[in-house]
């Protein structure tokens, strides 16, 4: 099974009043482990980039100035996207903005279905408690150290590893290995087995004795005695 991780970075909350997609991020998972393919864009929204938004991201407009526009890259996006289920943290947020970049170019707009979004997850298995990607990594102890700013790519590998654990992919003594990059590959499974030595199964003198006292009293019940 083929899904897609992805995760945006934008100018800001809304595409209705002007905001655009600077930075896409994809991860390919074949039966819900990473298979090694990625695709990584950045797009030059051919606007300003406001203060807010540059201090999420860090992504300036000096240096997405010679920066494909989207439209130079819509091909490539939708090839790797194929039509895989997108997995997505708040995807109402991503799948709004991709939808309104793909109006912009002409092209069907993405159906919200195709949508796993692994903040309802999250919400419905945990509910009342903080449900953001850092917060997720921090119940399930996945390591954040290289990321210092929200950035599509490592936000989608973060995410590939809260869904693994989100849908209960890891269990103790499973260890799940990746499918081959060619995608013929099935996932290794490795089940640890401690030895243990054979316990002895003959009842010792004094538990035959109280077996028999029991069915003694079966056959005798106090109440006829």
């Amino acid at each position: 099974m083929r899904e897609i991780v992805l995760d945006t970075e934008t100018t800001g909350l809304d595409p209705a009043t002007g905001d655009r997609i600077v930075e896409v991020g994809c991860v390919e998972l074949i039966n819900h482990l990473p298979s090694g393919q990625e695709l990584h864009l950045y797009i030059n929204p051919e606007r300003d980039m406001p203060a807010e938004a540059f201090r999420v991201h860090g992504l300036s407009e000096a240096f997405l100035a010679d920066k494909p526009v989207f439209a130079e890259v819509v091909d490539e996006l939708m090839a790797f996207l194929g039509d895989a289920p997108l997995v997505i943290h708040n995807a109402a947020f991503d799948m709004k903005f991709l939808n309104a970049e793909l109006k912009r170019v002409g092209r069907p707009p993405l159906p919200p279905e195709r949508a796993i979004d692994t903040l309802r997850m999250a919400q419905t298995r945990y509910p009342g408690s903080p449900a953001s990607l850092d917060a997720l990594c921090r119940r399930f102890n996945i390591d954040t150290s290289s990321r210092e700013k929200h950035g599509a790519l490592i936000d989608t590998l973060l995410l590939a590893q809260v869904y693994l654990e989100l849908i209960g992919g890891r269990e103790p003594g499973l260890a799940l290995g990746a499918a081959d990059k060619g995608g013929e590959g099935a996932e290794r499974i490795v089940i640890e087995r401690p030895y243990r030595a054979p316990r002895p199964h003959a009842a010792s003198a004094a538990e035959r004795d109280a077996h028999a006292a029991f069915l003694k009293k079966l056959k005798n019940p106090l109440w006829l005695s």
